[in-house]
């Protein structure tokens, strides 16, 4: 779809949108995307009574047609374009010097633990935040972003209210027990080991046939750090009925490029991670365009919710029974 858009300037903004990616391309000097133009066009197209209605490229303007047809272009490229060969020695290299660095911080991490707990927990009000965000910069040095998201919510523990140092203290006991389980990864049952590699933060990939079904975007919002915008997508099956999370990200300040429409419903292909990784998903294929569902997924009611609940704790943190042999 596409439209102009009187701004404060003397000719108006072009704004198109192609709604199979979605993307979108406007000729305001705004730096947010979508720009407040392109929220505009959709939102006035989203009113089925409203005066935008989809059309075809062929009927677009010029300047539509001519970006439409460079999207276009750039994809079939991109398809067409070879894999590079891998470099599978360098790759193992930097998977060593990855685990050794992840193994020195969970050892120093194990060893401040145990300070703290020996100089007692009232010493971590006094000590104030910076010692945990101290902590954690250690950790991402590490190349241990997990244990790095975890430290940090210690810090934010002390001093939060009435039963503070109960909460620290189980918190710092799961810590200290993931730490320590890192240590002894390579004895774990592979199930666990994909458990503790997920909390670690170390990297993992999609495994399995791909699952196709019409998937309903439940919600998705972003978080930012200094560094990194993470966008998470949730995406319901509506014949598997199985719940995904999709995770995209982009450099600090700019939008990630996966854009899901909230409330409508697409054909594509998942495929799931391992254990540990909170029900996380890939995207593959994608089939047709989004469009309104045809009916609401079927809910549960909260004893069932919880249920469900338990038996994914219980999957992700006891794995065929696995935590009996890291207790030993």
């Amino acid at each position: 779809m596409w439209g102009l858009c009187k701004g404060s300037g003397s000719k108006p903004y072009r704004t198109v949108v192609d709604t199979t990616g979605p993307a979108y391309q406007c000729s305001c000097p705004s730096r947010k995307f979508p720009c407040k133009h392109a929220l505009g066009l959709l939102l006035l197209w989203s009113d089925p009574d409203g005066p935008v209605a989809s059309g075809e490229s062929e009927g677009a303007p010029d300047w539509a047609r001519t970006w439409l047809a460079g999207r276009a272009e750039r994809t079939a490229r991109k398809k067409a374009a070879p894999a590079a060969p891998a470099d599978t020695e360098a790759a193992r290299r930097r998977a060593e010097q990855r685990a050794e660095r992840v193994s020195a911080g969970a050892s120093e991490l194990e060893q401040r633990l145990e300070d703290l707990l020996r100089g007692g927990l009232a010493a971590a009000e006094q000590a104030g935040y910076s010692l945990w965000e101290e902590t954690a910069a250690r950790m991402v040095d590490a190349q241990a972003p997990g244990l790095a998201a975890r430290v940090r919510e210690l810090g934010a523990i002390p001093g939060s209210g009435p039963g503070w140092p109960v909460r620290l203290l189980e918190e710092s006991a799961l810590l200290y027990l993931l730490v320590r389980a890192r240590r002894r990864q390579a004895e774990l049952p592979e199930a666990l080991s994909s458990v503790v590699g997920a909390r670690l933060g170390l990297p993992v990939r999609a495994e399995g046939p791909p699952l196709r079904d019409t998937w309903l975007v439940l919600a998705q919002y972003d978080t930012a750090d200094a560094r990194l915008t993470t966008r998470r997508a949730w995406l319901h099956g509506a014949t598997s009925g199985r719940t995904a999370l999709l995770l995209s990200y982009g450099a600090a300040g700019k939008a990630p490029e996966l854009t899901l429409p909230v409330g409508l419903a697409m054909e594509a292909e998942l495929t799931w991670f391992p254990r540990g990784t909170g029900g996380r998903a890939e995207l593959g294929e994608r089939f047709g365009t989004p469009a309104v569902p045809s009916s609401r997924p079927t809910g549960v009611d909260v004893t069932e919710a919880l249920g469900r609940y338990g038996q994914a704790v219980r999957e992700d943190g006891d794995v065929d029974g696995a935590t009996a042999k890291l207790g030993r």
